[in-house]
């Protein structure tokens, strides 16, 4: 195995164990109605780091090999469901300030 092969291979297992843990993330946000254990600014810096990485393989057109395109439609996807986490943060920041 080459190092560029390991070195993707365990940026996809990266981003595959970030994929497992956003639903769990937005599952306790959904139900439990507070922001108790959140930080929007911690969540607006992931966004910040999914933003840069999408648009860092869209600039080098690092989209040879099935992985490749695996890690790039992953973080599209998790930039999604962190999104959706920060805005139900919002939302039950508002549900608490009416409470």
């Amino acid at each position: 195995m080459t190092p560029e092969l390991i070195a993707t291979i365990c940026e996809t297992i990266m981003v595959i164990c970030f994929g497992v843990s956003w639903p769990l993330s937005i599952y306790k946000s959904a139900t439990s109605k507070s922001t108790k254990g959140k930080s929007p600014y911690f969540t607006m810096a992931i966004i910040t780091g999914y933003v840069a990485i999408i648009i860092g393989k869209i600039v080098i057109q690092d989209f040879v090999g099935w992985l490749a395109i695996l890690k790039f439609v992953l973080y599209i996807v998790n930039l999604i469901m962190v999104s959706c986490d920060l805005c139900l943060y919002y939302r039950n920041k508002r549900l608490e300030a009416k409470a």
